[in-house]
């Protein structure tokens, strides 16, 4: 069983949003500014998008811990 790129993009765009958030909330609550932590989650959603797919897309190109 391989995952396929949709399935790892769908991945990839659901735990963005998690992730994004909770950039926001702790960027917003230590630094008590909304646009900084905008700022913040808005860099961090474009480069961590990027490294989770490749991530994602090496670890579904091992068969170790994939069963059939």
């Amino acid at each position: 069983m391989v995952a396929t790129k949709k399935r790892s993009l769908a991945k990839t765009i659901t735990w963005r949003v998690i992730a994004t958030t909770d950039t926001f909330i702790l960027a917003w609550i230590f630094t008590s500014d909304e646009i900084i932590a905008m700022s913040i989650a808005g860099f961090e959603v474009v480069t961590k998008l990027i490294l989770y797919y490749a991530h994602e897309r090496g670890w579904s190109s091992l068969e170790w811990g994939q069963n059939d």
